[in-house]
């Protein structure tokens, strides 16, 4: 087994075309990334900075895919450890199942970013986007467009901190109107893996527990929108019933414009990405996580350890702000308006 570990990580070395000599004359520091899937596609704009930002000092990119498997995840950090990295950017697949892999990355003197997703372990540095914060837009928008009536909650991943913070800003949201009894919740799910196809099943079984009747979606992501308008779509809902999502994918973008989805929030994953590895990069030459512009202590993770984090602003889109993903490069006008008849979106006119 031993063996066919190293065997795999010189594989995967070499097809990456990162020889030992190569990291041994690398001018800034080895960084690694530990995805937990390349599933959805905002992941490859994040890759795409973070590689950037390493390059510009000279330094050199690891990476390894999960695949959304937490025991390869596990062997994945360990063998970015192997292989040199001097910081670990990890994009937890399930926050507990990688943590022994980070407490030996950590024990070692490597540092450890947190990427979008909370590693609750004090010595690893927390940065994302105010996820909380994007469960209050998500609810805002829904229920701007739906003040009342039957509300379904499609969330994230239960091993992913992140879907307990965008369902408790939603909730807060929503709560005096649940109170008043202007809103019901009529159904929610947590989504395996925040898999579309489980957000899809999910939403059908609410659906069907409700004869249907359900007047709004708060769904955690663009991919179980996806799945939950997929769900509608089968029912002659879609495009009637407010939905919600967030990673502005250019998928959900579409959807706004056609008007099957009322919103998506917007994470400038540019931005993420740049941020996390020039925090790398810092914390690699011996920063303390303290040191990083813009850090604060913060301790309302599930355990409420005193983490350090930064947290960057996200930004809500509807179809009436749609110029403002084009006008900054996220996404192509072509891709965004493909086949939205005159007058439906603004932007697409």
């Amino acid at each position: 087994m031993i063996k066919q570990m190293i065997l795999a990580a010189g594989l995967a070395v070499a097809a990456m075309g990162v020889s030992s000599a190569a990291l041994a004359q690398a001018k800034g520091p080895v960084i690694g990334v530990s995805w937990s899937n390349f599933q959805e596609e905002r992941w490859k704009t994040d890759e795409a900075a973070i590689k950037a930002a390493i390059e510009k000092v000279g330094g050199t990119y690891l990476s390894a895919d999960a695949q959304s498997s937490p025991a390869k995840q596990l062997t994945d950090v360990e063998s970015l450890i192997s292989r040199g990295a001097k910081a670990i950017i990890v994009l937890a697949q399930d926050a507990q199942a990688v943590r022994p892999a980070v407490q030996k990355a950590v024990n070692e003197g490597i540092a450890v970013v947190g990427y979008d997703r909370l590693i609750e372990i004090p010595q690893a540095f927390y940065l994302t986007f105010d996820n909380v914060e994007v469960g209050r837009m998500m609810a805002r928008e829904i229920q701007k467009a739906k003040p009342e009536g039957n509300y379904a909650f499609i969330k994230g991943s239960s091993a992913d901190p992140n879907a307990n913070f965008l369902y408790q800003g939603s909730i807060e949201v929503l709560k005096p109107a649940i109170d008043a009894g202007k809103i019901k919740n009529v159904g929610e799910a947590f989504t395996d893996g925040w898999l579309p196809a489980n957000a899809q099943r999910n939403m059908e079984q609410i659906l069907t527990r409700n004869s249907n009747k359900v007047d709004a979606v708060v769904a955690a992501n663009d991919g179980t929108a996806g799945g939950a308008i997929a769900a509608m779509a089968a029912q002659g809902l879609a495009g009637s019933v407010p939905v919600s999502g967030q990673d502005a994918d250019r998928a959900a973008l579409n959807r706004v414009a056609l008007g099957t989805q009322t919103v998506t929030i917007w994470k400038d994953a540019r931005e993420l990405g740049r941020n996390a590895a020039e925090i790398a990069i810092k914390l690699a030459g011996g920063a303390k996580l303290t040191e990083i512009a813009g850090a604060k202590s913060w301790n309302e993770g599930p355990t409420k350890q005193a983490m350090t984090a930064l947290f960057l602003t996200p930004v809500p889109v509807t179809k009436d702000n749609l110029n403002v993903v084009i006008e900054a490069g996220w996404a192509p006008k072509a891709a965004v308006c493909q086949g939205v008849a005159p007058g439906k979106a603004k932007a697409c006119d």
